[in-house]
């Protein structure tokens, strides 16, 4: 079964605004998007590979709380050569930029979205301005906008 463009979620809703990715995950299981499949990769995106190469996208994006020193809430398109090199807070087990690297061999288009935490703490809610921020990622791909978002 192949898909056009899909949408790889990374994070955890246990850990506050790493809940970002599960939460946009929820949102377009909810309300699905025409031409985008979802992935849940959870905590461990390394696992989800598989599922992501069997829908054989054109377009991959990749979502997940970020450390990027910006303020909470920020939405910004990371360069896949600079994610290796920046500090990012991370609860995965696997680098993104191996991820990345891994799925390149196989998807042309592949654009990580960054979502500024607030806090990242076991038992926290995701915080206001994380949750509007996904909201808001969540419209520009229905409106197939994403090109509104700042890239470094």
């Amino acid at each position: 079964m192949a898909a056009k463009n899909v949408v790889l979620t990374v994070g955890n809703s246990m850990m506050g605004d790493d809940g970002a990715g599960p939460l946009l995950y929820q949102l377009l299981r909810d309300n699905p998007i025409d031409g985008w499949e979802a992935v849940d990769g959870g905590s461990a995106p390394e696992n989800a590979v598989h599922v992501v190469r069997a829908l054989q996208p054109e377009k991959l994006l990749i979502v997940d709380a970020t450390d990027m020193e910006l303020e909470a809430g920020a939405l910004k398109i990371v360069d896949k050569t600079l994610i290796g090199e920046m500090f990012f807070m991370s609860t995965h087990n696997m680098p993104l930029n191996f991820l990345i690297e891994q799925l390149e061999q196989d998807i042309p288009h592949i654009i990580f979205v960054g979502v500024q935490p607030d806090l990242v703490s076991f038992m926290f809610p995701i915080s206001e301005k994380v949750k509007s921020a996904v909201e808001n990622l969540y419209v520009l791909l229905k409106e197939n906008r994403l090109h509104e978002i700042e890239s470094l």
